[in-house]
């Protein structure tokens, strides 16, 4: 077993942040050829998948997400805590924290159009995220 934790700085929600190139390092470096890469954010308001990294699929990802997750809708976790993400915290988990890809010959199995990212889904954004990266196998 191999592992790494990557970090990313986030400027605003919605921003989207490509890790697959740095995927692929952690990988190489790990020296296993054949087995699995776990990903998994600590922050519950951030969310990691795999997505064609193309401006019209995000706008049509960020759409998707305020349609199940309005801006305008009331949420429990604001009128708790004040902090108005509660929004945010939705999105996360619909999206999901974690995420693992198959490693063959050394390289990643993602497809021609498959990229790995992370999503920023905090109303209060700005931060340094932190992602867990576990290489396993032979």
């Amino acid at each position: 077993m191999f592992k790494r934790t990557i970090r990313a700085r986030t400027q605003r929600e919605g921003d989207v942040i490509d890790l697959t190139n740095e995927i692929k390092s952690v990988v190489k470096e790990s020296g296993i050829t054949t087995g699995l890469v776990h990903l998994f954010v600590q922050h519950s308001t951030a969310a990691l998948t795999t997505i064609e990294f193309e401006p019209g699929v995000l706008l049509d990802l960020k759409r998707a997400l305020s349609v199940l997750a309005p801006d305008s809708a009331d949420y429990a976790h604001d009128t708790r805590w004040g902090d108005g993400n509660g929004r945010s915290h939705v999105k996360a988990a619909l999206v999901g924290p974690s995420l693992t890809i198959p490693v063959d010959n050394g390289s990643l199995l993602c497809g021609t159009w498959q990229q790995i990212v992370l999503l920023e889904l905090d109303v209060n954004a700005g931060r340094e995220r932190t992602i867990i990266c576990t290489v396993t196998g032979e």
